[in-house]
């Protein structure tokens, strides 16, 4: 088979007597200290429910491909989710699959053998000498205790369900059949409750995560004499990011004075102003891809103003409310309504809005100020199990094992005229993770302060 290299346009030519050269003078074989990684028992038994749901058929689940992102230099690759759950492997192009008995074969792209070929040094995408030694077919069968065959033997031929929009070229390999969506949801529905190894993951995400909202907060001074103060505080929480665990888990979001009314504000380009709230929502995704997701809302001048108070006040108890329905058998949706009459009946008292909460909440006019729903299920995704369908999500019950986040938030744009000028321009979001438990739910998050008086007295010995 013809060899076929990624490389560059500006690579050197390379000569015969070289290419001769490379292929001598090796060590040989490098597998010392490869030991089955900690997920592979978790993951068999979760491939093992997939096969049972689909008796006797074929089920393809590719990890996904290398992006690019400018011209030859590819993003760091990160596999879908649904593929690292069930195998606990990380390299780029490779295919899960499921035969109809229920064995499972995982094709890879081993690291190519020094004594014959050129990829191990010429090829920038894939060569070991450019991207790094990827495990040959032995180290893969021990690292993830699944059989490991050449993904060049990979035969796509014949029936099969597969996860598409992963990998175009497997898609275009199997014929689309009815049974692609099915697939498709059961594997977001299995991710619904964590397994005790998930949430081990989780927890330490959510304790890197604290680690990170702190060193933020002792940056503070140096970061408020910055032109891009929010982005010097994103470093901050990216470095604890990086050191502890695999990356941030999604963009940070480091949003300084109104900045905190856009909801997903990343630009992360404004200064910090001493009399301004400072919202910055940011999570620390583990070596193993599960991630924190954490809002905090607090004074840049470490203390609350008037009106920071009032608003924060109100999204605190909003919170309080939701996490207090959280037990198993409570609808999913049941947090996110006792948070809106919080916040519908915290408007009224203002006089921002006249009506009854009851009327607020069916005419849904409350949302002018809070457009998005107060949570969502945390996981491998920061917006986990995103293709459940309804019934067993959105509409759902609550289960013991499933981890989620409860993130009120008020968000008064500064030029609503609706507004007296004193709140205009003051968001406010808290977010914590939790998982259901038997007797209702744990704040994982605990570790950071959520009550004003104790965000004061937090940054106070921080700083």
């Amino acid at each position: 088979m013809t060899e076929v290299l990624n490389t560059g346009s500006h690579d050197l030519p390379v000569t015969d007597e070289l290419a001769a050269f490379m292929r001598t003078g090796w060590a040989g074989e490098r597998r010392a200290g490869i030991a089955p990684l900690p997920i592979a028992p978790w993951a068999a038994k979760r491939r093992a429910a997939l096969a049972q749901r689909f008796p006797g058929e074929r089920l393809v689940i590719p990890a996904g491909t290398l992006k690019v992102r400018s011209n030859d230099s590819d993003y760091r690759f990160r596999p879908h989710s649904a593929y690292s759950y069930l195998t606990g492997a990380g390299e780029s192009d490779d295919v899960l699959v499921i035969e109809p008995s229920g064995e499972a074969v995982l094709y890879v792209r081993p690291r190519a053998p020094r004594e014959e070929g050129q990829e191990f040094y010429r090829d920038r995408r894939y060569g070991e000498f450019w991207a790094g030694p990827r495990p040959d077919l032995a180290e893969a069968a021990e690292l993830y205790q699944v059989e490991c065959a050449h993904i060049r033997d990979l035969d796509l031929k014949g029936p099969a369900r597969v996860l598409r929009g992963v990998d175009a070229s497997v898609d275009a390999r199997v014929e689309r059949g009815g049974g692609d969506a099915e697939l498709e949801s059961f594997l977001s529905e299995m991710r619904l409750i964590k397994d005790e190894w998930e949430v081990g993951e989780l927890r330490s995400a959510v304790d890197a995560t604290v680690r990170g909202f702190e060193d933020v907060v002792r940056a503070l001074p140096q970061a408020m004499g910055h032109r891009r103060g929010e982005r010097y505080l994103e470093g901050v929480f990216g470095l604890r990011a990086r050191l502890e665990g695999n990356a941030v888990g999604y963009d940070s979001i480091v949003a300084s004075g109104s900045h905190a009314c856009v909801l997903h504000w990343i630009r992360n380009d404004g200064p910090l102003r001493r009399d301004d709230l400072l919202l910055m929502d940011a999570g620390v995704e583990s070596d193993t891809l599960y991630t924190a997701d954490v809002t905090r809302t607090f004074p840049l001048s470490g203390r609350f103003s008037a009106v920071q108070r009032q608003v924060y006040e109100l999204v605190y108890e909003a919170q309080t409310a939701a996490i207090a329905t959280l037990r198993p058998g409570a609808r999913f949706r049941d947090f996110h309504l006792a948070a809106m009459r919080v916040i519908c009946e915290g408007l009224r008292d203002w006089g921002l809005l006249k009506e009854p909460a009851d009327t607020l909440l069916e005419t849904g006019l409350y949302r002018r100020y809070t457009l998005c729903s107060s949570g969502h299920m945390l996981g491998l995704d920061v917006h986990d199990c995103a293709k459940s369908r309804a019934e067993v999500y959105l509409d759902g019950v609550l289960e013991e094992g499933q981890v989620l986040t409860v993130e009120p938030g008020l968000y008064l744009q500064p030029d609503d005229l609706t507004l007296p000028e004193e709140l205009r321009g003051i968001g406010v979001r808290i977010e914590d993770d939790l998982v259901i438990t038997a007797g209702g739910a744990e704040l994982l998050s605990g570790g950071l302060p959520r009550h004003p008086d104790e965000i004061e007295s937090w940054m106070g010995t921080l700083l």
